[in-house]
């Protein structure tokens, strides 16, 4: 028997116990001729007391033990003199009888400590390392509770776990496809799933009423801190209802992931349209744990002068409550920031609401104070505040202003990542125009249901159309999304003309699904959750990485097993495929 306790079990209750312990060195301590060990396993970390008066031999061998080394240990629970209260062994220790080197070790790159001398880089190459780490473990036990809770849940209210093919056909629409070449079918390919869309919806013509998900899915695109090539969906799915059926059950699996996991009790979620949504903070996915909500100013500015804002089609406006005091530096940091070629605003004008009252800004030349007065009144600003304005074209400046926001957000220390904000987004449009390519796409997928009010404008008016669809926010992060669903076979069609395909087009590639259709589907509507996102927020993390056992970094690599990598020329033909691998 390799061990009878763990390094994170033992308490006073134990003193006395004779106990065999297996776990890696720490560290070691030592005091004239007592040598110490911290011994670790995954449950915690126990201390080794060598005496060398007690057993010499004993006390070399176990000098010899470096950082990483595996060992196995018995002894005698003992109580501590000196407590270590940060640790929850802190009260006893092992007075060692028996010492068996396991494994020795190299000495690690980097320490595996919570505050590690490895950097990002380093630490990925030797992952299995830095997974020894317990603040990275600790992250992926809570993933694993959050598992547990979310399949709880969804058993708990009827749902079925179904598994989904992960070798599917293309689609072009949405994000680029990973593409599996057929070896025993020349030339064509597989694709791995972007979701079990498609399939979740036959599931729900075969009758299975309730059906989710825990599910790999798969999308090559651009890489940034919330995405990684491969990611985990909760994904679900359900028959005979509408969004009223959906949003409460899935807002009642996040308050109760948030109760169970956390502690946390969540109030009910308000609901925002979308429209809303981009009138007061230029986003669909609006960080709600703090105001400074967008206030348009445009009638207030026309007509004095002042040609930026004459011409511009919206003038918009936040109020940084208490930041009148800042500095001309300040003010040139904001203006550069949103110049930066990501944001692209062309400048940043302010005004100042003084604390006695007086009213100063960037455009004194063309406005009064009496103008400046109704901006802030207009802006609910105080003496003492500070209003920041963007203005150009209305969608492209909201999001100019949006950014803006955030980062006085995060200036203010508005944005605490243990306090947690929750809503809905609700009646997204159907459709997005691409002005480069001249026709619409599916802001969500070509499968999700208009409002049925607004079918009758699919053809006449396509931009106007409103989808039956619905994004869950939290702490301004879009973490789970859905829709009704098609249902009916002509309507699908009437949304593949809208996309601009043929009716051999949308047969083609879609054919079975509409087929399915004439078998009688019922209603049906659905949401997908984000796991490693939501288990990035509960977790306090900035990127999605340190929630997940093996991930790429920001190029889309695995650098500790050198993937993607390239293949024999043998494997290659084999597939049918010719790749010039000097390049």
């Amino acid at each position: 028997m390799y061990r009878t306790k763990t390094c994170g079990e033992l308490r006073l209750c134990n003193v006395n116990e004779t106990v065999t312990l297996a776990g890696w060195v720490q560290k070691t301590r030592k005091f004239g001729g007592m040598l110490f060990i911290d011994l670790r396993d995954r449950y915690g970390i126990t201390q080794l007391v060598f005496n060398r008066e007690i057993n010499e031999t004993l006390q070399n061998e176990a000098e010899k033990a470096g950082r990483e080394w595996v060992i196995q240990v018995t002894g005698s629970v003992s109580e501590r003199s000196n407590k270590n209260p940060n640790i929850p062994t802190g009260d006893i220790e092992i007075i060692v009888s028996e010492l068996t080197v396991l494994n020795p070790a190299d000495t690690p790159p980097f320490t595996i400590e919570t505050e590690t001398d490895g950097g990002d880089d380093l630490r990925m190459k030797y992952r299995y390392l830095d997974l020894r780490r317990s603040v990275v473990r600790s992250n992926l036990e809570l993933r694993h509770q959050m598992a547990i809770a979310t399949r709880n849940y969804l058993n708990d209210k009827g749902f079925l776990e179904v598994e989904t093919p992960v070798l599917v056909s293309s689609t072009p629409e949405g994000a680029r496809d990973f593409l599996v070449p057929s070896r025993i079918n020349p030339g064509e390919f597989y694709a791995l799933p972007q979701s079990p869309q498609l399939f979740k919806q036959l599931l729900m013509v075969s009758g299975f009423d309730r059906y989710f998900q825990i599910v790999k899915c798969y999308r090559d695109e651009d890489l940034r801190a919330d995405r990684q090539p491969e990611f985990t969906q909760i994904d679900c799915e359900m028959s005979f209802v509408e969004q009223e059926d959906i949003l409460p059950l899935f807002e009642g699996m996040i308050r109760h992931l948030f109760k169970t996991v956390k502690g946390i009790d969540l109030q009910e979620f308000p609901r925002l349209s979308y429209a809303e949504a981009m009138r007061l903070y230029g986003s669909d996915k609006p960080d709600t744990r703090f105001g400074m909500q967008f206030v348009e100013i445009k009638d207030l500015t026309t007509g004095k002068g002042f040609g930026v804002f004459d011409n511009s089609e919206y003038v918009g406006a936040i109020c940084a409550a208490g930041c009148a005091g800042y500095t001309r530096k300040q003010i040139d940091e904001l203006t550069e920031f949103v110049k930066r070629p990501q944001i692209g605003a062309g400048g940043l004008i302010y005004v100042r609401y003084d604390a006695d009252g007086g009213l100063k800004s960037s455009v004194d030349k063309f406005y009064s104070p009496d103008d400046l007065k109704l901006w802030a009144e207009r802006a609910n600003a105080k003496p003492g505040d500070l209003l920041l304005i963007l203005c150009g074209k209305t969608e492209k400046t909201q999001k100019q202003l949006s950014e803006l926001r955030l980062e006085m957000g995060n200036r203010l220390g508005l944005r605490d990542k243990n306090k947690f904000s929750c809503l809905w987004v609700v009646d997204f449009p159907l459709l997005e125009y691409d002005e480069e390519l001249k026709r619409y796409f599916a802001m969500h997928h070509p499968f999700t249901s208009p409002k049925p009010e607004d079918i009758p404008l699919l053809e006449s008016a396509p931009g106007k159309v409103r989808a039956n669809a619905y994004d869950m926010v939290i702490n301004g992060s879009e973490v789970g999304g859905g829709s009704i669903r098609i249902h009916n076979s002509e309507l699908q069609q009437r949304m593949f003309s809208a996309l601009g395909f043929t009716r051999e087009q949308a047969q083609a590639q879609f054919g079975f699904l509409m087929n399915a259709f004439k078998y009688g589907a019922p209603p049906h509507g659905g949401i997908a959750f984000g796991l490693d996102r939501l288990v990035s927020i509960f977790a306090g993390l900035d990127s999605i990485r340190d929630c997940i056992a093996f991930p790429k970094n920001n190029s889309g690599r695995d650098v500790m097993i050198d993937a993607p990598s390239q293949v024999a020329p043998e494997q290659l033909e084999e597939l049918h495929l010719k790749v010039d691998l000097k390049k």
